[in-house]
Order: structure tokens, then sequence, then C-alpha cells
């Protein structure tokens, strides 16, 4: 192949220019001289290479590999594979000498392992690299080859070398034999190993999952169509290692794949795949609502090479599951509910609050998200003391730069837990987003701040993922921390704030909450587009009277707790008997949120209340999220592979107004891929339909994803699991 790419600058401390290109290639000799070539020398007198044969369908079946729709043989490292070569004459073990030659990269060196030439012997070692024959028929062998555990990952291109006495032949460049080889969570040796099987079909070979989003209290699930298999994303995978410059060298390690992954999912500052946007407007560009999956935004971004708009925190941690699938990394995406995005990593957010009891968002800078999501990494850390391998947290959202860069992790779960924060990478960053306590500060005139109330159990409250085989949740809270208020979750507490994680001073001793009145508030399950009341009740376990003048502060928040506007505001004073409850009921009307309405449908009260004989304050604040309808699907007709089926996807719209500029998308893995329609107009309480034909390639149970978008209406989704048969 030609060398079309301008020779990289050297500086003085390399022989060879970093590599960190997968796609660049260099110029392989097919006949390699030893000296002047005699008179004569024929090279068709010796052995030579006819075919070679990569026996594709054994390999990749045995390689749990056989889903990926690449034309290409791929393996996974540290288990053997066969290839077959047909030579122009029997070969003759005694005097025949030939060799195997696996390359990367356009400067292939051994000690890098970018070049590897693997001599046949009689044996194969486990992990690592080597070749014998397993087979003679005629002029043809059949090899089985082993590669190391620890191989880097990529396109290898292949060539087969023969020894003569004047010089070395080689096959000619020929990219039908080039080789992926990915990491292996089957394979004892390799870093990724995971031992259980039920695990390895989850986290490795499914390829939908489950989003949970939502609020704590109204937890909502979407399905999300990873599509790790899925034509031309392999090959987008390993671009996004090019573009992060990570080496070929560092290519078989899993900590620095996550890590620049971490950076280069996000476009912060260096170009990657998604471009955030939090602001709800998503003009010249696809909301964040709308995606069902993560191949359309893989295949466009490694054809555009620019940034794909838009992304927020489970569009970037969908995509990073389908990058870590795809290599072989064993990864889930995980929800963490009422999750701190703390702005001075102190374990306390502060609210502050005004002479009303209103919080002040102009002081109040930290925030809690109602929920974030990120992913998890199974792979040892030889980097750090024993007992931290596991799982790892990465996260591809940009909140925070870590070492000059908008990237998190690998940082292990394990770690997290027992407060040993000082292990890189991130760790204290990810224990403040599930440890920390919301401080209530009131604001006094001359500019001091009085603590009001402290929340210890409201961030990190609940910590989920996708079940193994399901579509259910499964709690993880506890990998991540201790029962809350336990001994345990004091000690490690302790322990992440001798290993520097900030927390400030005691709240001095003239915090004394108010112990004998409790509050508390509910919301009714609101459907959207419908009226719903908020119920605040108190409980005076005192023997004194009291009367409590109560705030109510309805908003409506961003997913990430930043507050975008305040639609309701309401005061009232309540009566508090001795030894009694009271319930107060506030009327939350359509009228009054619709209008300022984000794509989230989230909102956030705040309560307040001031007991007018003792002056203490009592403040509790919780979101919630609106009912939004569903989009239905329905197959008709027989599901064959390879047959033509039918699929109707219906919406009726639940406003009293008409929704503008609609876009449908439906996407399934293996059935059919991405279809959009935009529809003009849907008039209020009318129904649409919508009838697509497809051919599904791949039998098995699969599933078709549905999302709708305007911009009155987002966050619609509808799903179906659908059986297609065999031919």
């Amino acid at each position: 192949m030609s060398e079309t790419t301008e020779r990289k600058p050297l500086n003085g401390r390399r022989a060879v220019p970093l590599s960190s290109s997968n796609d660049e290639e260099n110029e392989v000799p097919e006949m390699e001289a030893f000296g002047l070539l005699p008179r004569g020398f024929n090279p068709r007198d010796y052995l030579r290479v006819v075919d070679i044969h990569m026996l594709k369908e054994m390999n990749k079946q045995q390689h749990h590999t056989d889903k990926y729709y690449n034309p290409k043989l791929i393996v996974r490292r540290g288990q053997p594979f066969q290839i077959q070569i047909d030579f122009n004459r029997p070969y003759k073990p005694g005097t025949d000498k030939f060799w195997l030659e696996y390359l990367i990269g356009r400067y292939p060196q051994q000690n890098k392992g970018t070049y590897i030439p693997i001599l046949v012997g009689d044996v194969l070692k486990p992990g690592e690299w080597g070749a014998k024959i397993t087979q003679r028929e005629g002029s043809s062998i059949r090899l089985s080859v082993m590669s190391s555990s620890t191989c880097l990952v990529g396109k290898f291109r292949l060539y087969v070398a023969v020894w003569t006495p004047f010089g070395i032949l080689r096959t000619h460049r020929n990219s039908a034999t080039d080789t992926y080889i990915l990491f292996n969570p089957w394979c004892q040796k390799d870093a990724v190993y995971l031992d259980d099987e039920k695990e390895r079909e989850e986290y490795i070979l499914n390829d939908v999952g489950v989003v949970f989003h939502g609020d704590i209290n109204d937890i909502k699930l979407r399905s999300w169509s990873y599509g790790q298999f899925e034509e031309n994303i392999l090959d987008a995978c390993l671009f996004l290692m090019d573009k992060a410059e990570l080496e070929l060298s560092g290519r078989g390690n899993p900590i620095k794949i996550c890590r620049v992954a971490s950076s280069v999912i996000n476009s912060r500052d260096d170009n990657g795949v998604i471009a955030g946007s939090w602001d709800n407007t998503y003009t010249a560009g696809v909301a964040p609502s709308a995606w069902t999956g993560s191949v359309d935004i893989l295949l466009e971004y490694y054809s555009s090479k620019q940034p794909v708009r838009y992304g927020q925190c489970w569009v970037f941690a969908g995509v990073f599951n389908t990058f870590l699938r795809c290599l072989g990394i064993p990864a889930r995406l995980i929800t963490t509910y009422s999750s701190a995005h703390d702005n001075n990593a102190n374990l306390q957010l502060d609210y502050i609050l005004d002479d009303e009891g209103k919080v002040d968002t102009k002081l109040t800078k930290d925030s809690v998200w109602n929920y974030h999501c990120w992913n998890e990494a199974w792979m040892t850390r030889p980097d750090l003391p024993v007992g931290f391998g596991g799982w790892q947290v990465v996260d591809g959202t940009p909140q925070e730069t870590s070492d000059g860069m908008y990237r998190c992790g690998p940082a292990s779960v394990q770690a997290i837990k027992h407060g040993h924060v000082c292990f890189q990478f991130d760790a204290p960053f990810v224990y403040a987003e599930v440890n920390g306590d919301i401080v209530y500060l009131r604001r006094e005139k001359n500019g001091t701040h009085v603590i009001e109330n402290i929340d210890t159990t409201h961030v990190g409250r609940l910590i989920v993922t996708k079940e193994i085989g399901g579509d259910g949740m499964k709690d993880i809270t506890e990998d991540y921390k201790f029962q809350e208020g336990s001994e345990e979750e004091r000690l490690a507490l302790e322990t992440a704030l001798m290993y520097g994680v900030k927390k400030q001073s005691a709240p001095d001793s003239t915090y004394q909450p108010q112990k004998d009145v409790e509050m508390e508030f509910h919301t009714q399950k609101a459907v959207l587009g419908s009226d719903f009341k908020v119920i605040i009740t108190f409980r005076n376990k005192s023997h004194n009277s009291y009367t409590a003048t109560t705030y109510l502060s309805g908003n409506i928040v961003f997913y990430t707790g930043v507050t975008k506007s305040e639609f309701k505001k309401h005061t009232f004073t309540a009566e508090l008997e001795p030894s009694s409850s009271r319930s107060f009921d506030v009327v939350i009307k359509s009228s009054e949120y619709l209008g300022d309405l984000l794509d989230q449908a989230s909102f956030h009260f705040f309560v307040t209340a001031r007991i007018n004989e003792t002056g203490k304050i009592l403040a509790i604040q919780k979101a919630t999220v609106l009912e939004i309808p569903a989009l239905r699907i329905k197959t008709q007709g027989e599901t064959v592979a390879g047959k033509e089926m039918s699929v109707t996807v219906e919406f009726t719209n639940p406003l009293k107004q008409s929704l503008e500029n609609v876009t449908l998308r439906l996407e399934g893995p293996g059935v059919l891929r991405t279809m959009k329609k935009e529809f003009r107009q849907i008039p209020a309480n009318s129904t649409l339909s919508w009838e697509v034909r497809c051919f599904p390639h791949r039998p098995g149970l699969r599933k078709l994803i549905a999302s709708l978008n305007c911009d009155a209406l987002r966050h619609v989704y509808g799903e179906l699991n659908v059986h297609i048969q065999k031919p």
C-alpha cells in the first residue's frame, strides 16, 4: 500500500515516530533478498503460498464473534484459532521453512507488540503466541494459531513468509486475510476475564440494554440499542482509539483504553463523538431524547469525523457501553438516583436560603441530578493493590476535568465503597457523587451563613443496573456504599477524609434542629397535561401549639437538578395542635406548568416552614416526574429471518394542543436499521400510525425500539420483543 500520509516529524528522543493509528500501513517487501541474487534465481522453484483460508465460520463460532456483521476473521486473544494454507506443492517439514507475520500500524516493531513473527512449533503454550500444524493433506496444511493473552486489540495484517537460501519470500498484501483480535473474557489469563457464562452473555454479547431514568420516587425505563455487532461498528470503535491518539502499544491494556475512551466519547476538549447540550435547545442537531441507540451516532461520527449533536448522560453512557462491549470488555450501564454534582468536591452540597426560606439560585452552585448514568467496565487492576479489580466506574459525560481533560475513571467500585479514594483514577469525584450531605444555609443580613438543616441521606440513595437475562432492575447500591448510618459507613467516610476528600468542619453547636415537629410531603402521580396535588403533612409530637409559616416553591428543572424557572409559589400558615398530624393540599394546574416544560418533564419542589414560636426552620425537597404516554408497536404477519415483515408504530397525542414537527424513529438490531419519519402536525387527542416494512436478518429474540420527539414533547418511547424464526 503506498504511503499517502506525510511522515511524522521525529524528535530527538525517538528512532521511530509514535504509532497511534490502526489504519496506517507500511510497505512490506514480497522479496527480501539476503544479498545479491544469483543469476537464474527463480522464486517459483521454492515453496510458494497459493492461498490462505481463514476458516471464519468455525473460528467465529468458537470465539463468540459470530454475531459481528463483518466479512473478516474476528478472534479473541489468548485462544487458539485455525487457518489453512495451500502451497504450490506438498510441504516438506525437514527442508521447508515458513512462518506467519502479524503487523499492525505503520511502524511495526517486535518489542512494541506491533510486529509479531510466529514460528511453527510442536506445542502451543496457553496465552503465548505460537502455531502448530494440526493437519496435512496434499499441498495444504492446517495450522492452529495461539495469540498472546496480552496481545494488542485491533486489526492486524497477515503475511506468510517462506525462507529460501537467497532471501525471504512473502505473500502479497491481501486485505481478505486481515484479522481483528479482541479482548477475551472467556480466557483466564486475560485482564478482562469474567468467570460466569450468564454474565458474559449479558455484559459482552447482549446488544440491547435498558436505561433507568426518571426520579427515585418514579423510576422509568427505556430500551437502548447498543448494536455492537452491526456493520462498520467495530471499525468505528477502533477509529475512536486512533482519534484519541492512544499509542498502539497501549491497546492491550483495558485501563488505558477506558481512560482515553472516557475522554473521546465527549467533544469537550478533543472533538470527540458526542456534543452535550443541557439547555433544551437542540438546533441543527438531534435532541438527546430522540436517539434510540448508539449505531447511528457512531456511524455518523466515523464518516463525518465531527461531533454528533446532541447527547446527555444516558447517550454518552449508551455509546460508551457499545464501545466497551464491541472490543470485548465486559460493561454495563449504571444509573445513580440523586447523584451529587459537587462543584468543590467537599462532600457537602450547599443550598443557600434567603430570608423567606427560598433557595437563592444565584448563590447555590452545587446541584443534585435526578439521576446520572455512567458505565462500569470489568477488569483486573494490576496498578492497584490486590482487591481493587472487578467493576470500575468510567464516565464519558463531561462534568469536571481530570488531568486536564474531560474524562472520569476507571475508578474501582470497591475502593469507593471502602473510602480508599487515593487510588487512581478520579475516585474522590465518584465518591462525592454517591456520598454527600445536603446542607441548607440561611444567609443573614450581615452576609454570614447559618446552618438551618442537614440532610445526610438524600444523595446516592439508589444505584441500579439492568438485571442479567431480563429487563428488570438490579439494585447495586451496596456495591458502592455501606448501609446508611452503619459503623462501616462512618469508617469508610473517615478513610475517605484521611485520603484527602474535603469535608467542611462539623457545624458549630448552635445548630439545633426542631426535633418535635416533623414535616413531609408527597406528590400525586401526575400525568402530562393534567392537574395534580402536592400534599404536605405536619406531625406535632410536642405538647405545645405551634404555627408554621410554610412556603412551597415549584420549579421546572433539567434532570441535572438545575432550575429553569419557578412556576408555582404558594405560602400558607399551618396551625399545629399538640400531639396531632395535619395535611394540606396544594393544587398544581396543568396551565401553570405546560408552557415552560422541559424535555424530561421534571419538577422539583422545595417546602420550607418556619415554626414561628421557636424561629426554627424545616426544609425538604423532592423531584417528581410526569407520566408520559408511550408509543405502541405492533407487527403483522409472520416474523421469519430473510422474509418481509410489517411493523406499525402508533401514538395518541395527550395534550390539549397540536404537536408540530414531530420526528419518529424506529430501530431493532438484527431486524431493521434506523428508520425516520417526519410528521408536520398531530392534532390534540388524535392518533397517528406509521407502517414500516423490513427484512429481519438475525433469528432469535430481538427488540424493536421507537422514539417520538418534538419541541413540546420528548422522552416518548415504545418497545416490543419479537421472536424472529429461522427460515
